[in-house]
This record gives C-alpha cells, sequence and structure tokens, in this order.
C-alpha cells in the first residue's frame, strides 16, 4: 500500500521502449542462425519472461545496459523438452504455444496470476485438429503441456480474441515445410499489433502477404530468420499515461516516440484530441486500443461533457477485469462513471475528490492510471498492490518522483 499525495507533475518524461515490439524482436532474433543486437531494451517481467522462453528454445542472450547480444537457436529442433515460464505474460504464452511445436520432445508452459484464465481454446482447437498433445491443467493455474509437430497448411482463425493467437502463427508458419495461409473468420481487433508484428517479421528477413482488408495472410513455407541490429521504438501504451497527465493539466514534455509509429496505441494523440475539444457528447470506439482505455475513462472522467467507450469486451480478459476495475476504482475518487453492457458511459466532472483507499487489481495498467489520476485529486488516494508496474514498466514510480509525484516511500513495504 502506497499513499499518493495530490501534487501536480512537471518535467519530461522519456517513455520506454515498446514492450510489444521488444516481445517480437527477441523472439525473432531467438530464432535467427547468428548473432543478433536488440537495442532500447527495459527488462520489464513480461520481456524476462520471452527473454526465457527463448534460452528454453537454445539461444543465448547477454545483457549490456540496455542492449541486448543474443545468439540465435538457428531452429536447432533437437531440444527434447522444455518447460517456459511465462510469468503473466499472455503474449509470452500465446506466441510461443505454436512456436514449441518447431521442437521436438514436450513443452511445458507454467505462469502466475490470472493467466492461466485467459483464452487459449483457439490453440486448443487447432491442436486438436492436427492430432497434436495439448493437455491442461484443471486447476486456475497455468500448466500446459503441448507436444508434436505442427503442419503447414490453411488455418482458419477468429480476430476477435485476441490478435496474439494470429502473431504466434505468424511467427510459426515460415518456419514449417510447405506454404500455409490464414483466413480470419471474423472481424480483426487490434489490427494495429498485426502491422507490428508484419513489420518485425520483415525486419528479420520474413515475408507475408495479405490481402487490403487482412482477411487472408498467406506465408510461404521453409524460410529463415536472418540476424540483425535492431532499436525498438518508443511505447505508445505507456505514453498514454503521460499525454494523459498533459490534458489534466500536468506539465509534462513527452520523449521518446516515433510519430510514424505503427503502434495501434498511437490513437491514444487523435483520443485525447477528441476529449479535450469542448464537445457535449462523443463517442470512443476502444476495440482496437483496449491497453489504453483505463487512461482514456480518466481523461474522459475530467472533459466536459459525456463520453461512451464502447466494444470494450475485451478489457474483461486482460490481467484484470479492466470494464469492472476501471468503473470501480474511478468511482470511488468521484468520477461519474458506470458500465452499461460492454461499455462505459463517462459524465465529466469538475475535479475528483479522492480520499479512498483504491486498489490496482494487480494491473499494471490500472496502478499506472491512479498514479495519473492521484494528481488531479483534492485529497491523497491510497494504493494497494503498486509494484504491479513491473509487468512493464519496472522504473513508473522513480519517474513519477522524479516529476513531482508524491508517494508515501514508507507504506511501499
Amino acid at each position: 500500500m502506497i499513499t499518493i499525495e495530490p501534487n501536480r507533475l512537471k518535467g519530461t518524461v522519456t517513455v520506454p521502449p515498446s514492450k510489444s515490439m521488444a516481445h517480437r524482436a527477441v523472439i525473432c532474433a531467438g530464432l535467427a542462425k547468428g548473432q543478433s543486437v536488440i537495442r532500447n531494451i527495459q527488462l520489464s517481467d513480461d520481456i524476462i519472461a520471452t527473454m526465457e522462453g527463448v534460452r528454453a528454445f537454445g539461444a543465448t542472450i547477454e545483457q549490456t545496459g540496455n542492449t541486448l547480444i543474443i545468439n540465435g537457436c538457428g531452429l536447432d529442433t533437437t531440444r527434447i523438452s522444455q518447460e517456459i515460464d511465462c510469468n503473466e505474460s499472455g503474449s509470452t504464452l500465446r506466441f510461443f504455444v505454436p512456436l514449441a511445436t518447431l521442437f521436438e520432445g514436450s513443452t511445458h508452459f507454467v505462469g502466475q496470476g490470472k493467466l492461466g484464465q485467459r483464452p487459449l481454446e483457439t490453440y486448443r482447437e487447432l491442436f486438436e485438429h492436427q492430432g497434436l498433445r495439448y493437455e491442461a491443467g484443471t486447476s486456475k493455474q497455468l500448466d500446459l503441456t503441448i507436444q508434436g509437430q505442427l503442419k503447414s497448411g490453411t488455418f482458419e482463425m477468429r480476430g476477435d480474441i485476441s490478435s496474439q493467437f494470429i502473431t504466434g502463427m505468424l511467427l510459426t508458419l515460415p518456419l514449417l515445410d510447405g506454404d500455409s495461409k490464414i483466413e480470419i473468420t471474423t472481424h480483426l481487433e487490434s489490427k494495429g499489433y498485426i502491422d507490428l508484428t508484419l513489420s518485425v517479421l520483415s525486419a528479420f528477413g520474413i515475408t507475408v502477404k495479405h490481402d487490403d482488408g487482412y482477411k487472408t495472410f498467406k506465408i510461404k513455407g521453409n524460410q529463415h530468420y536472418q540476424a540483425r541490429d535492431y532499436t525498438v521504438e518508443g511505447d505508445y501504451s505507456q505514453a498514454a499515461f503521460w499525454l494523459s497527465a498533459q490534458l489534466l493539466g500536468n506539465e509534462i514534455k513527452v520523449e521518446g516516440l516515433d510519430q510514424d509509429s505503427l503502434q495501434g496505441d498511437r490513437e491514444i494523440v487523435r483520443i485525447l484530441e477528441q476529449l479535450g475539444a469542448n464537445e457535449e457528447e462523443r463517442i470512443i470506439d476502444g476495440s482496437q486500443v483496449p491497453d489504453i482505455i483505463p487512461t482514456v475513462a480518466l481523461a474522459a472522467a475530467l472533459s466536459k461533457g459525456k463520453t461512451k467507450l464502447i466494444n470494450l469486451e475485451r478489457l474483461r480478459i486482460k490481467e484484470s477485469d479492466r470494464l469492472v476495475a476501471t468503473q470501480k476504482e474511478l468511482a470511488a475518487i468521484g468520477a461519474q462513471i458506470k458500465i452499461v453492457e460492454d461499455q462505459l458511459h463517462i459524465e465529466g466532472v469538475k475535479s475528483l475528490k479522492g480520499g479512498a483507499e483504491v486498489w490496482s487489481h494487480k494491473d499494471h495498467r490500472m496502478a499506472m492510471m491512479l498514479a495519473v489520476a492521484s494528481t488531479v485529486c483534492e485529497e491523497p488516494i491510497q494504493l494497494k498492490d503498486p509494484e504491479c508496474v513491473k509487468k512493464s514498466y519496472p522504473d513508473f514510480w522513480e519517474v513519477f518522483k522524479e516529476v513531482g509525484g508524491r508517494t508515501d516511500e514508507w507504506s511501499m513495504g
């Protein structure tokens, strides 16, 4: 538990590297033959999980500052069995499940928190269809064992559960014997993350073709990842907290972002412009940007007029039920916010009262949103489980204090 005193922020923040792009670059380098250098890496819990995953496949990784030197396994498939601890990283789990079929023997996946409760049905059905071993434990904790060689072919996949399944297959299929095709059977959500995948694949020498509507992906088989030097760009998902703080009156300058980035969460810039306009009513579609919705909800809570955040179904299957968590914690400090089906309906108020105990729900994005919320509260807030920011932004609290955030150190344990 920490106490956060209301205080306006002032200063310059350099945003951390994109976690999404770092996951993908580490995997591609780990599967390449030869040495890659990945620059601008932050060792969050999620990225550490992915690093341990490629080590399980036989890659070696050395760290020098914020640079990783990765000697890839070159797809030496003779490793007999391995265990991969995904911690709480959904990306690590969903990317590595199909990749593990490239190797002989079984792979056992374990994890922490709610990871074992996040949907994996897409892979279970795929594995059963190809006659591969897929054994999931019965507890809520992740306990999954897979075995068998994935075969090339045509794969029908939903696009409205998580784009991570599609990325997992795009990482894997180019390495199989024979050509493959992915056909998307529903509306594709989080298209921006697929663009990131295609961008990193291309950087490491892999070619994937797709139609304009992202309904069909054609993947040539027998391709090889090529080692290279790669620099990870700044993360718009994390920048969203500081950019929202700007809108709320904090004097924060944000550096380290690529204005031409393919990251879907770059949409935060346009959304905040919309919230800053003096409109009486606005509708914001959250289907493509679920990770920034908590901080968008905070900004909307202090914007003039009414805001409807729609298409938020996928918030329910994140590290927490973010739909419920966002409504509950913002309401606790004075926001006028309610859940209507899979939407958040928000009526702007002039200020937030604070003076309450709030909970991160052990969700890194909730913790950071509530930290920014504290800067516009009238009274201090007490935040339970603040340390969960380690999942994606390990030095968040240090940066928060450097620009004027006031936290009670004693109660951080």
